[in-house]
């Protein structure tokens, strides 16, 4: 399990909320091969104490799994991961960094959903979502003064735009592409992060974002989304030209 699946969840607003919390942690361990095909889960027990979390909201998120052909119930024996390579989305969850084409391709899908979202975040968030947007964008930063790795919290910040929705599919699907659709992420290498520059353009047009979402400007948080993804398929082609260690 992750780390951060172990170190519990704050609890959102809702039962509906945890659930799909629990479900998109458990989601992104077996993406990312922490949780194998054919491996058992804890029990339910072990999954509410893990989670702190209660039994009903650990069964709603093992039945959405199951539906999603994630998860195999097996009555009287247990909980088992399945065959994420049979998995009909096996494709959106591969993506090749050695192959210009694979990244653009998500940059491309990314910019036909987040658009949407920046969109609707700004119409439908709430003030408690407005801050924690506002602090994602904040946490980037702190990252950035402090020369860290920047990929997570970005990561994060458009997680927060996507929850501003109040439609849990897009949070679903940022989760099940998982942090790999943050291209430099993807690409970094012995923890090296992409050129001052390039991190300092993205964070200006994060701010753009967060701003009008703020402003609940709608056509405002469209546009500066789209533009901020497609300047990522820009500066990304760019540093691949010029093999930029990131």
């Amino acid at each position: 399990m992750t780390q951060q699946s172990e170190a519990g969840i704050k609890a959102p607003a809702s039962r509906r909320n945890l659930v799909d919390v629990v479900g998109g942690r458990l989601r992104q361990d077996i993406i990312n091969g922490l949780l194998k095909p054919g491996e058992k889960l804890p029990s339910e027990s072990g999954l509410t104490e893990q989670f702190k979390v209660s039994r009903t909201v650990i069964r709603e998120a093992i039945a959405s799994m199951r539906a999603d052909g994630l998860l195999d119930v097996r009555h009287g024996i247990g909980v088992f991961v399945g065959n994420i390579k049979a998995h009909p989305l096996q494709g959106l969850l591969d993506t090749d960094a050695g192959r210009v084409s694979s990244i653009i391709e998500m940059l491309e899908l990314r910019a036909a959903v987040e658009t949407e979202a920046a969109g609707l975040a700004a119409l439908r968030r709430s003030p408690a979502q407005e801050q924690v947007i506002i602090e994602r964008f904040e946490e980037i930063g702190r990252a950035l003064v402090e020369g860290l790795a920047t990929s997570e919290a970005d990561f994060r910040f458009h997680v927060a735009i996507a929850d501003a929705t109040n439609n849990p599919r897009f949070r679903e699907f940022l989760e099940l592409t998982g942090q790999q659709m943050i291209p430099r992420s993807t690409l970094q290498q012995g923890g090296r992060e992409a050129p001052a520059d390039y991190l300092a353009q993205i964070q200006s047009e994060h701010h753009h974002i967060a701003d009008a979402i703020s402003e609940r400007d709608e056509n405002g948080a469209r546009e500066a989304m789209r533009l901020h993804l497609k300047g990522s398929q820009q500066r990304y082609r760019s540093l691949i030209r010029k093999a930029s260690p990131i």
